[in-house]
């Protein structure tokens, strides 16, 4: 594909069942099924909470490294708070204020070199991320298509069903969901998978395995239809 080419661009908003459910681990693999579909995809954590002395974030730094091209750090990470808390009180703790328009704006800019972007949320849908806004209003602010992860391990069916609500009360898109395997443990794994996907009104595009890498779970995901 001709660089600048936007006749295939895409992009998709990736939220999860719950926090550390594996969002950013399902995003590196997304980014690496992009890439073999020849697309330069990049992938932007717009609020980051949880940063080192060195100013790094785990999950800023794993985007950045599958990511098959190189974009500046501000676009991928708009908003950086430095405790491991909720964004809306690391916000406060901070004196700041995260504002839409200035995610928005990271986000176009980032659409316009590359060709697909993956929009990775922080936490659930409807996580706070200050007085009057979360993160099921910047999912709305991008008018981006959702891919859920569901982090499989008991009570996941009823946390996929609530967030399917939610998405759909906003009037977005799910454009599939993916299977993550966080408890490997987990009682009745099959019968779980078959119950969500005869509930969830969107295609299955994968299972990842436990124990895994970005690389090869990408083997085994399909992407949704084209976004946006």
């Amino acid at each position: 594909m001709p660089a600048g080419s936007t006749q295939h661009q895409t992009a998709w908003f990736i939220t999860g069942t719950d926090t550390e459910i594996g969002k950013t681990f399902v995003s590196c693999a997304l980014l690496h099924a992009l890439r073999r579909a020849g697309q330069r995809a990049v992938a932007m954590k717009p609020v980051a909470a949880g940063f080192d002395d060195k100013g790094r974030n785990d999950d800023v730094e794993q985007l950045l490294a599958a990511s098959s091209l190189q974009a500046p750090r501000e676009w991928v990470n708009p908003y950086g708070f430095k405790a491991a808390i909720a964004p809306h009180i690391a916000a406060e703790e901070e004196g700041r204020r995260i504002e839409l328009p200035h995610i928005t704006a990271a986000f176009a800019r980032l659409q316009a070199l590359a060709d697909a972007v993956l929009v990775e949320g922080v936490g659930g849908f409807c996580v706070p991320l200050g007085p009057s806004c979360d993160a099921a209003d910047l999912a709305a602010a991008l008018q981006l298509p959702l891919i859920l992860v569901v982090g499989m391990r008991l009570g996941c069916i009823n946390h996929a069903l609530l967030t399917q609500q939610a998405i759909a009360a906003r009037g977005l898109p799910l454009a599939g969901w993916v299977a993550n395997r966080i408890d490997p443990e987990m009682s009745r794994f099959s019968e779980n998978l078959a119950a969500l996907k005869e509930r969830l009104a969107a295609p299955l595009l994968g299972v990842v395995e436990h124990g895994t890498t970005p690389e090869r779970a990408a083997l085994g995901l399909r992407l949704p239809p084209q976004g946006r």
